[in-house]
């Protein structure tokens, strides 16, 4: 994941009825035909219900900025 994946999270659930589910949130998005980054982002999402928009965006899992993946190099 990338910093900029709680931006797309927010992006594609724009509309969204909270409380809802990662299942809830992932449908919404596909409902939506949202890009495929938008979507891993999501599916990245612990299972867990979620209240508010704040909550998803906190959820998503991050990576610090100049990495590929998860023990990658700097860029």
């Amino acid at each position: 994941m990338t910093a900029r994946d709680d931006l797309r999270a927010q992006k594609a659930l724009q509309g969204v009825d909270f409380p809802a589910s990662k299942g809830d949130l992932v449908a919404y998005a596909e409902e939506r035909d949202v890009d495929a980054k938008s979507l891993q982002a999501l599916r990245a999402l612990p299972d867990q219900r979620f209240e508010n928009m704040d909550s998803v965006v906190e959820a998503v899992p991050q990576e610090p900025e100049g990495q590929d993946a998860p023990g990658g190099t700097e860029r």
